[in-house]
């Protein structure tokens, strides 16, 4: 019975001691947050697929390359009619005009990929999305995919994901702060679940939302998120990855120059990407929409999303009609990595590519510019390979490779992620073969592609966030300093040997409320507060038994070059209202004090001055970009 009680006793200590514990706690909101997001994952995967099969397949007859690991759906080729393909994107263009402008308003402006709108919604919105728009974003992305418009799942699972991670912070009534973490572990989930690749789904996510930074807080509930999310969504589709290739190996040096050569034409491709969509959506689109309505100007680019996928040509495999652009095109990725695509074939996917999805997104169809962005980044690193194999085959001897190196410095380049694209191609790779170039042109893309953002509502870091505003302040209060704001002169020093009487009789003669105490020596080692003598000083029996030795408290100080953030530190850990300024070069030379009200005055101002910036940001004081003026 003593064990056992022994036993009760330990667990309840052991729950007790974890229930201020952020990280623990951190830890199960995580797993919710996982199962939530690979369910969620699941469910649009399976819609996605079964209406690809549907509409391609069966009704227009197109049948596309699909990667190894996925085509799920199998079945007979319906009679070739490539008119069915314009006639669904219209009607999803269509349809998505009307529920969007009818139901969710709101995300007209906030980023049609559902990559952006996570970020915007994380910086701009308080980490709120609603279970309507992630729902109505959602069927939108499935109708758009299926139907054949160019545009990539990982978008809007990362809405979605994000959306299930802010439903959960609303149930459990989370602060913004709390809210915006989960809503980053919902997308973590959603997108290392259906790119399978939980470690480069949870950094992608964290470091998406920055250019120059990363949300270091949600890295414990965004892996947590992103594992669960993956082990559900694998339990239901199995753990091979998405492309059936071979492991690649990086083993001469003399490579390097060929993979820095891929980081220049990744960066030149990726230039012509961003800038063709910026193009589309805020020079065709945008007018076009002043002019007739959201509805039809959506319309109209569901339209020419269908034409260019039936007008562009076609390969033919077997007897079977395949487009070049339709959906995600991560079955031309395998087929171009197993050396299967010519070089020739690879400019015409690039070009393609490129236009059908800046018209696909930029018209206003739901989608995500995630797969579109590997699709034309392993495109262009494949050119590289393929060029390098022909004139120096000793050296460039897997021309495959290029294409997953090309995938994640593109990637790198447009989104500023460095690292999450980088871990999903060795999660693909099932392997770190190609972690040295991956490294080398990821860096080199990032550097050249300093200038070009591909989602509109990043920021370069923490401090120009809104969602970090106050944060911010310690940056400008460690800015100013203590010489500026302490009041030089002479201080009343109190002995640790002066009585209460005494100090009594000091206090009526000075406007000091705090007083620095020194031993006999000189030594600085305490403080006296008006406060704590006021209990003693109307006892007339204790003026002369009660000495300042007894009535001071720690010491604390400040020197000149110290900045008002160390400075509002010691009064917050302390709660004095003054405190001694000293010599640089000695502190028991006592040379004035700060008081409490002017730092906090200081703080006030900073955050004033914060919150208006931001605020100002955020209605469109500054442009979001640098490649703002062709969204003008």
């Amino acid at each position: 019975m003593s064990l056992f009680r022994k036993f009760i006793n330990y667990w309840l200590a052991f729950v007790k001691s974890y229930r201020t514990v952020t990280s623990f706690r951190w830890l199960v909101i995580g797993v919710l947050a996982g199962c939530l997001s690979g369910l969620v994952a699941v469910a649009f995967f399976l819609l996605v697929e079964a209406g690809t099969y549907f509409v391609q397949h069966y009704l227009a007859g197109i049948v596309s390359p699909e990667p190894a690991g996925e085509g799920i759906f199998h079945g007979p080729v319906g009679a070739f009619r490539p008119w069915v393909i314009p006639v669904f994107t219209t009607g999803t263009a269509l349809l998505t005009g009307w529920l969007v402008s009818r139901f969710i308003p709101e995300t007209i402006e906030g980023g049609t990929d559902g990559t952006d709108a996570t970020i915007n919604a994380f910086h701009n919105q308080g980490g709120i999305i609603r279970a309507r728009v992630a729902i109505i974003r959602g069927i939108c992305s499935v109708l758009t995919i299926a139907s054949g418009g160019s545009a990539g799942r990982e978008g809007p699972i990362t809405q979605m994901g994000a959306g299930a991670g802010a439903w959960l912070a609303k149930m459990f009534d989370l602060s913004a702060k709390e809210r915006r973490i989960l809503l980053l572990a919902g997308a973590a989930g959603g997108l290392g679940a259906i790119f399978r690749a939980p470690l480069g789904g949870a950094l992608t996510a964290v470091e998406v939302i920055y250019r120059e930074d990363f949300e270091a807080e949600a890295i414990l509930p965004a892996v947590m998120s992103s594992v669960v999310s993956y082990s559900i969504f694998t339990f239901f589709y199995g753990t091979d990855p998405i492309f059936g290739i071979p492991r690649f190996t990086f083993h001469d040096p003399r490579e390097l120059l060929f993979y820095a050569l891929l980081a220049l034409v990744c960066a030149a491709a990726g230039w012509m990407y961003v800038r063709t969509f910026y193009f589309m959506k805020y020079h065709i689109f945008f007018p076009l929409r002043e002019k007739v309505g959201l509805i039809w100007s959506m319309g109209i680019g569901g339209l020419a999303m269908g034409l260019i996928g039936i007008l562009y040509p076609y390969t033919a495999t077997d007897g079977l009609i395949t487009g070049g652009v339709l959906s995600g095109g991560y079955g031309w990725l395998e087929l171009a990595i197993l050396g299967q695509i010519p070089a020739l074939g690879m400019c015409y996917l690039i070009v393609g590519k490129t236009v059908a999805t800046s018209v696909t997104i930029g018209s206003g169809m739901s989608g995500g510019m995630f797969a579109p962005a590997l699709f034309v980044g392993g495109m262009s690193g494949g050119l590289v390979g393929k060029f390098g194999h022909a004139w120096f085959p000793d050296i460039v001897t897997q021309p495959g490779a290029y294409i997953l190196v090309g995938m994640a410095a593109f990637f790198a380049g447009v989104a500023s992620a460095p690292i999450g694209p980088l871990i999903m191609v060795t999660e693909l790779t099932q392997g770190y073969g190609l972690l040295a170039p991956l490294m080398l042109a990821s860096a080199l893309c990032l550097v050249l592609c300093r200038n070009v953002s591909l989602y509109e509502h990043q920021v370069d870091n923490k401090f120009s966030s809104p969602a970090h505003a106050e944060d911010a302040t310690i940056n400008i209060l460690e800015q100013m300093h203590v010489a500026d704001f302490y009041n030089p002169g002479e201080v009343v020093v109190l002995q640790e040997s002066t009585t209460l009487k005494e100090l009594t009789d000091v206090i009526a003669n000075s406007s000091q409320l705090y007083f620095p105490v020194k031993q006999a020596d000189g030594t600085y080692v305490g403080m006296v507060s008006i406060q704590n003598v006021s209990n003693w000083m109307f006892d007339d029996g204790l003026h002369t038994l009660v000495v300042v030795r007894d009535l001071m408290s720690r010491p604390v100080y400040v020197r000149p070059d110290y900045d008002l953030y160390q400075a509002l530190l010691r009064f917050v850990n302390t709660d004095y209202g003054q405190i001694p300024v000293v010599a640089q070069t000695d502190t028991n030379e006592i040379i004035g004090l700060i008081n409490r009200d002017d730092v906090f005055q200081a703080y006030a101002e900073a955050i004033a001055t914060v919150k208006g910036t931001a605020e100002g940001t955020a209605d469109g004081g500054a442009p979001p970009t640098s490649t703002s003026p062709d969204r003008r």
